[in-house]
């Protein structure tokens, strides 16, 4: 059977086109660098940042919060030419000044990133 078709061999046809908000923008990409950012307007009139590059991370200590520099991506578990690209995803582990830190949040849908401390295994 032919995928979009009624079970009698007749087309689907669409009810409406796609809205200005419905429409996929393009891929944002977070890259290892100065730090840069770029705005545009969402539904309802309101604006949300992206971020486009950046080399500092909110590192979660405990219970405080320090702002780090990123020295570089060693791993992306997701993908690993990531890593060599030096892109910055969720799940990401990137080294710090502290050490290694793992990102916990989508940094290409916020205007920042935030990461946790991993702790070291000694064998």
């Amino acid at each position: 059977m032919k995928k979009g078709r009624k079970i009698s061999g007749g087309k689907y046809h669409k009810r409406r086109k796609k809205k200005a908000n419905e429409i996929a923008g393009q891929k944002n990409i977070v890259k290892l660098g100065e730090e840069k950012r770029k705005s545009t307007r969402v539904m309802g009139g309101n604006r949300k940042v992206f971020l486009l590059k950046s080399k500092i991370l909110n590192l979660l200590t405990g219970d405080k919060s320090k702002k780090t520099e990123i020295t570089n991506v060693l791993e992306t578990p997701s993908n690993r030419f990531l890593a060599r690209q030096n892109i910055l995803t969720k799940g990401t582990i990137v080294e710090t000044e502290l050490g290694k830190a793992k990102i916990t949040n989508r940094p290409s849908r916020e205007g920042n990133i935030n990461g946790i401390l991993i702790k070291e295994e000694t064998n």
